[in-house]
């Protein structure tokens, strides 16, 4: 079995293929950390063993990719949610915690941000206590994911663009101009303030720790997993933790998901018990292995729905999206 995409969902597909690996006769799947963006072009580039059967995502399919693997004949993909994640701001625990804003955020990481009313100017803050005198007058430095990323989309759409909206031109700009609303809201600043990291969660683990006035972007798994050199910021008052995801307070979550191809499930050999596995109970329910690696678990009438989904195999419709 070949699985590609998102780096947040990576490790819970793992622990799930190395449980499936013991516990069955198929061989353990094989999982490549390629980003959300990148797997689901490799997953809809075609039908047949030389592309994957699987690709995970940290955000939902888009109708152009689903479009795109339909005319390469990909016509049938199971749609399956796992779960709920939260992307943290997080520092090294040698520094002070930090409280920001959705507005902080978008401060301090736009391209361009409003000059007054219905202008902008290139980005001119260089530290934190720029964007907010309550915040310290420390540079700001982020490392965060490439635009291949889920957890890149998700943020600049969750964080960015929620900062953006408290100002209330920006906000009325969106039924004005779509177009120049997002390129306002979702243009990430090119000036050295924010460091493309890659893939690699771990690394941007390791740079914050030797580097305790940075700031890094990822989910909150990998908070949970390192949380002995790492905390998360306040977001809006709020930190980030287990149960404040879970009951959406926390403002800046998102659902992860992984696609199936339905043509392969019918011919290669393993997947329907992989499938069965990832759905099961003591895989995603509310006590099951992945909360221990920091997936918030779906309602149960949501578990049960997507794992209806896996077992009927039902495909997802271009009008769902």
């Amino acid at each position: 079995i070949s699985i590609v995409g998102s780096s947040t969902v990576y490790p819970f597909a793992t622990v799930v293929a190395e449980q499936f690996g013991k516990s069955t006769s198929f061989k353990t799947p094989k999982i490549e950390s390629t980003g959300s963006g990148g797997g689901h072009k490799l997953f809809g580039a075609g039908v047949g063993v030389e592309h994957p059967d699987i690709t995970n995502s940290s955000r939902r399919i888009k109708k152009s990719e689903l479009e795109k693997a339909m005319a390469n004949g990909v016509r049938e993909i199971i749609e399956v949610k796992i779960g709920y994640d939260g992307i943290v701001v997080a520092n090294s625990k040698k520094g002070a915690p930090l409280r920001l804003s959705r507005k902080d955020l978008f401060l301090a990481l736009a391209k361009d941000v409003p000059a007054g009313e219905g202008k902008t100017m290139p980005n001119p803050y260089k530290t934190w206590k720029d964007v907010n005198p309550s915040l310290p007058a420390v540079k700001i430095e982020v490392l965060g994911p490439p635009p291949t990323s889920g957890t890149r989309d998700a943020f600049v759409e969750l964080a960015m663009e929620g900062g953006a909206k408290k100002f209330p031109w920006i906000k009325a700009l969106k039924k004005k101009n779509k177009k120049a609303y997002k390129i306002l809201c979702h243009t990430i600043r090119e000036d050295g303030a924010y460091i493309e990291a890659g893939e690699n969660d771990n690394l941007i683990v390791q740079k914050l720790d030797a580097n305790p006035a940075a700031l890094g972007i990822f989910g909150f798994s990998f908070l949970d997993q390192n949380a002995d050199k790492i905390q998360g910021s306040y977001i809006d008052g709020v930190k980030p933790t287990f149960d404040a995801i879970a009951d959406g307070s926390y403002p800046v979550s998102r659902p992860l998901f992984f696609y199936v191809k339905k043509a392969h499930v019918e011919t290669i050999p393993g997947i329907k018990e992989f499938l069965a596995e990832f759905t099961s109970e003591k895989a995603w329910g509310d006590e099951g292995y992945l909360t221990d690696r920091g997936l918030i678990p779906m309602p149960s009438a949501e578990r049960k729905q997507f794992a209806d989904a896996v077992k009927n195999l039902t495909p997802l419709q271009i009008t769902d999206l």
